[in-house]
This record gives C-alpha cells, structure tokens and sequence, in this order.
C-alpha cells in the first residue's frame, strides 16, 4: 500500500506541474494530458510493483540465511498475493475518495442529464481495479520470479486497458464489460500459475478434501 502510494504521489506531482505549465483554455491540449497523466500513472504504478518485487525477494533471502532448516516461511506466491492486495485496497480507498468528494456537492450527478448510474457504475470499476490488482500481483512476481517478461508486459497492457477504457465513460458499457472481461481472464490466468487446476474446483464445490 505505501508503495502505491508513493506512484500515486510522483504521478500526481508530474500531473499538477503539467497543467500549471499549460493553456487551461486549450481542450484538446488538456485531453491530451490527461491520457498522458493516465499512461505515466499506470507505467510508474507497476514500476513501484517491480521495485517492491526487488526489495521482497531479498527479505526472503534474510529470512532463508536466518531460518533453521534453510527455507523460508513466507512463499513468494503469498507475497505476490498480499502485495496485489495492498495495492489494490489501497487504490480503492482512493476511489471511493474521490466519489464521496464528488457526492458532498455542489451539485448532483443526473440534474443537469448526466447519468444517474455514476456512483454505481463508479463502485463496480472500483471492486474491479481491487480484484485486479490482486490478480496482477500474482501474474506480475510470477513472471519476475521465473524471467517470463511477456507476463509481466500482459500485467501492463492490461491495467493500460483497463484504465484506458475509463475514457469511454459516461458510456459505462463501454468501461465495465471489458473490464470485467479482463477480470475474468486475469483471475483464472493467476489461479492456474499458483497451482490451481479444474480439479480442485470440482472438488471445492462438492465440499471434498
């Protein structure tokens, strides 16, 4: 979390010098930083990732030199899963934030024909970026961990595409569904690399050890 927290600060730092450097009254120029301000931010959010990978791999090193029987007690799976975690909770309460800023005023969303769905559709893109960021956790130290460099590029392009689709809001559609679709694939994708097989689902839903 803390270390999603210092991307979020550089990105916003590079995001604020932008536009007090631009023509406010210049809207495709605006538009333009925006997208930028959206890339920078993804790409320095997974540069955080790999840093944080780095700076895990040799606390587990610690932890093996110090440990009895030469082995870790903290897998390098656990802590991909608890890394995704705390990047994606965090990148939540940021969202919701956000969304509570925007709900005390001084308007209200819908009143002038904006979409009433706004807060709605604002709460499933934020359980999806949480998700997400879980799933990417795992994908992303597993191809760290293993030199498989097209999956970490997958984590990438898929967090740039997720947020990329934001941009077609206030079409909602347009945002949500290949976001959840993205969600689907990056949850089995990370279920399979951490061991899980059809087999053991099978076996879950009938309650069978």
């Amino acid at each position: 979390a803390f270390f999603w927290l210092v991307s979020l600060l550089l990105s916003s730092l590079i995001w604020f010098i932008a536009v007090k450097a631009s023509d406010p009254r210049d809207e495709p120029l605006q538009r333009g930083l925006l997208i930028f301000g959206v890339v920078f931010s993804v790409l320095l959010q997974e540069v955080f990732r790999f840093l944080y990978y780095n700076l895990l791999r040799k606390a587990i090193e610690g932890l093996v030199a110090l440990s009895e029987d030469g082995c870790s007690p903290i897998s390098i799976q656990q802590m991909a899963y608890v890394a995704g975690v705390g990047f994606g909770l965090m990148s939540g309460a940021f969202s919701m934030i956000n969304l509570l800023a925007d709900a005390l005023g001084p308007g209200t969303v819908g009143i002038h024909g904006d979409s009433q769905l706004y807060f709605l559709t604002s709460a499933f893109m934020t359980m999806v970026l949480i998700f997400l960021h879980t799933f990417w956790g795992i994908l992303f130290f597993h191809g760290c961990e293993h030199r498989r460099w097209w999956e970490i590029a997958a984590v990438v392009v898929m967090h740039l595409a997720v947020s990329g689709s934001t941009f077609c809001n206030p079409l909602y559609v347009g945002s949500l569904v290949p976001s959840y679709l993205l969600m689907a694939i990056a949850a089995v994708w990370a279920y399979l690399l951490s061991g899980g097989s059809a087999q053991n689902v099978w076996r879950f839903l009938l309650c069978k050890s």
